[in-house]
């Protein structure tokens, strides 16, 4: 027994010795390797719903089908660097999602009020494919368009132009709600309260048609609701006063609902010309924010009623009427604090020679990021990237957006609930 004791003794000093000997020659595991990051910056592109844009592709009614481009679109943008999508679910009073105020969309479905078959939540996959991407989705409506084009579309039975005609005014070939009737402008809280309670959206986004854009030689047929309501106004102040009244309505039913997500803005690229107003931009444009489509932008950013604003500032360097930099500079000049995301028309490729120019948009790329208050870029829109217009998908990926970025951070807003920090690509801590 003695012996076989010490035998065991010796043996199991050996292993010991031999196990101490590997652990000095086996290396530590390696730590987790660290991403490189690119300071925080908003990098997104509009996916445009309204005449099938962007998505769906025209004509494809099959959910299989839609799901499989959205997602192919995704991974694209996610290829080229952007870290948010916006995608137009609302773009004419109907719905890319189960609505109990509008009825499901003609450009998902092939016919207005007709649900998705076999059945699934557009809205539900987008914002899941989005967000498994670390993409932020920001919900986008237009917030006044009834109709797109009253000679084409066959209004479902229960679309709201039919349950409350009064509300609404034909201009042109579409229908638009009234914005100077308040059960009208109700109606459209309702909608977007709705989306906010029922959907894990990162921002409700609404784009620049508020007041239509003017037709020569046609007024916007409101005289009846400027009789009723204008309470001594001109009719200019009482549109924007309409027009503010939806901004504030709106600013607090979503943060009611959810204080952290955000709202934003996408106006026309003018906000008003320097000859009408001397706070305005150095430019002449023919029609402007608060002259013509009554959005007194400047206002809501000021009252903080928005969380951001991305100007449409789809002119090229040098162009005339309205130069690029120009209005770089004035809308950096004029966000109150609140964040400012350039909007970029790359969809403008090779429509004249400033647009052939192959580094047209790079340079405004690394011009808004020289620009002090700009925190990033929003381009129109998602197709445009699709065959590498001027090299400009590979610029991006390969340079301008070749490190990921984080979203910058809104302090005015509380962290939504479970938030981890921010220091992961396209995930914000907002």
């Amino acid at each position: 027994m003695k012996k076989t004791a010490c035998t065991l003794a010796l043996i199991c000093t050996f292993f010991h010795f031999a196990s101490a000997q590997m652990q000095d020659t086996i290396p530590s595991p390696a730590p987790s390797a660290v991403v490189e990051m690119a300071p925080a910056e908003f990098r997104a592109v509009w996916i445009a719903t309204v005449d099938n844009i962007d998505w769906p592709d025209r004509g494809t009614t099959d959910p299989a089908q839609q799901r499989a481009q959205y997602i192919k679109l995704l991974d694209m943008h996610v290829r080229n660097g952007m870290n948010a999508v916006i995608v137009q679910i609302r773009p004419a009073a109907d719905a890319f999602y189960p609505s109990p105020y509008e009825p499901w969309s003609e450009w998902l479905t092939g016919r207005q009020g007709r649900p998705p078959a076999p059945y699934y939540d557009p809205l539900q996959f987008m914002i899941a494919e989005a967000h498994a991407r670390k993409l932020e989705f920001h919900a986008w409506l237009n917030p006044y368009r009834a109709i797109f084009n009253l000679k084409q579309t066959l209004p479902a039975a229960d679309h709201v132009t039919r349950a409350n005609p009064e509300w609404f005014l034909n201009y042109g070939d579409k229908k638009y709600f009234d914005p100077g009737n308040k059960a009208a402008q109700q109606f459209v809280v309702k909608v977007v309260q709705d989306i906010v309670k029922r959907y894990d959206v990162d921002a409700i986004h609404f784009d620049d048609y508020f007041y239509p854009y003017r037709i020569a030689g046609k007024e916007f047929p409101d005289g009846r609701s400027y009789i009723a309501y204008g309470a001594g106004m001109t009719r200019a102040d009482w549109r924007r006063s309409n027009v503010d009244s939806i901004i504030v309505q709106l600013s607090r039913a979503i943060k009611q609902e959810k204080p952290w997500v955000k709202f934003g803005i996408s106006p026309f690229g003018i906000w008003r010309n320097k000859d009408q107003d001397s706070l305005g931009s150095n430019t002449r444009g023919g029609q402007t924010n608060y002259d013509d489509l009554y959005a007194d932008i400047l206002l809501w950013l000021r009252e903080g009623w928005i969380d951001y604003v991305a100007p449409q500032i789809y002119f090229e360097f040098g162009h005339k009427a309205a130069d690029y930099a120009t209005l770089l500079k004035w809308w950096s000049e004029h966000s109150y604090g609140r964040h400012c995301y350039i909007g970029l028309g790359i969809y403008k490729a090779n429509v004249n020679a400033a647009w052939k120019d192959k580094t047209q948009l790079p340079r405004q790329v690394r011009a808004s990021r020289e620009t002090p208050n700009v925190q990033g870029q929003i381009y129109f829109s998602s197709k445009s990237f699709v065959n590498n217009p001027n090299g400009w998908s590979d610029s991006l990926r390969l340079d301008l957006y070749r490190l990921p970025a984080p979203i910058p951070e809104m302090p005015w807003l509380p962290k939504p609930p479970g938030t981890k920090p921010n220091n992961a690509p396209g995930i914000s801590a907002n």
